[in-house]
């Protein structure tokens, strides 16, 4: 049996993911052993994102454990890896996709946004414009920590309610939280939202890789993804920037939605596409993503992102 070293983050949702992604590769001959470690995202809790860094503030530790030989893959949540990867590695494969859209969670029964006066707690710089944009009185908490933490705060007051991304909360088993889910339409999600990445070194065995691609790779997902990752990179968007997009493949098509909002909620460049592709080139697949982007950016949406920039590192 091919033995594989799988390193992971160590919170809860992380070890589920590495273990779901596990158990795939076992059936299909090989044997695995998980490496689990705290990364600089874990470990600083009692500052924003965006105060820590805005990449990779999730998979470093996880990219050296690789460039370092001392595993062959990491698994990732999709959202979480930066559009610019170290040297010497790759994502060799997408998971299929859960629902990938942002959910309110609290313990008010038929808590909905129209409430007011409701305080939600979300450390995303994304949902925060959001609701800055279209539930103006709304107001936010920043609230950090694994989900299981972030949960415990809510139901000891700090906060009405949470908004998570719905495949965590129902991969943890909280589905009985969920008051409402939220319209991709208004809060289109992160890049990569309910899909899992695997990477690798680019040393390791090409055999394997192909093989590891052929397990855990989901066609559609991967093309979709693969789209939102080329908006981002074009976008030049980080953790601490609210830019989203959402992409779907189906017949021959893309269908991708995505843009811009300022920090303050008043501003938002929001594009959407129909795009024919060859599914088997994947220059034309990142092309969708990037040529959004660019449609974007010149509707003021590089505007936008300069006085983000500036408001977040002045």
């Amino acid at each position: 049996m091919q033995k594989l070293i799988l390193a992971t983050r160590s919170s809860p949702l992380a070890l589920w993911q590495a273990n779901y992604v596990a158990q795939k590769l076992q059936v299909a001959g090989f044997q695995i052993e998980i490496k689990s470690i705290e990364t600089i995202g874990d470990k600083k809790l009692d500052v924003t994102l965006s105060k820590i860094g805005d990449k990779g503030v999730f998979t470093q530790e996880l990219d050296k454990m690789l460039l370092d030989g001392e595993a062959h893959i990491a698994v990732h949540s999709a959202k979480d890896v930066p559009s610019h990867l170290p040297e010497g590695l790759q994502i060799i494969a997408f998971t299929d996709r859960e629902n990938p859209c942002d959910v309110i969670v609290s313990n008010t029964e038929s808590f909905k946004l129209e409430n007011r006066k409701m305080l939600i707690g979300t450390s995303s710089t994304r949902r925060v414009a959001t609701l800055r944009r279209y539930f103006p009185a709304i107001e936010t908490v920043a609230i950090r920590g694994n989900l299981q933490t972030r949960i415990r705060k809510m139901q000891d007051g700090h906060c009405d309610a949470l908004m998570l991304a719905y495949a965590g909360v129902f991969r943890m088993g909280y589905t009985d939280l969920i008051q409402e889910e939220l319209d991709i339409a208004v809060f289109t999600p992160a890049v990569g939202q309910g899909c899992l990445a695997i990477e690798a070194s680019a040393e390791l065995n090409d055999d394997v890789k192909i093989k590891i691609n052929m397990v855990l790779n989901h066609f559609s997902t991967s093309i979709s993804v693969e789209a939102e990752r080329a908006f981002l990179k074009t976008m030049e968007g980080g953790c601490s920037v609210p830019v989203f997009c959402h992409a779907s493949f189906n017949n021959s098509t893309v269908h991708i939605l995505g843009g811009i909002i300022s920090l303050d909620g008043l501003e938002e460049v929001r594009k959407m596409a129909d795009v024919k592709i060859d599914q088997n080139d994947l220059d034309s697949v990142r092309k969708v993503g990037e040529d959004l982007a660019k449609s974007v950016l010149s509707s003021n949406g590089n505007s936008i992102l300069e006085k983000i920039k500036q408001t977040l590192h002045p």
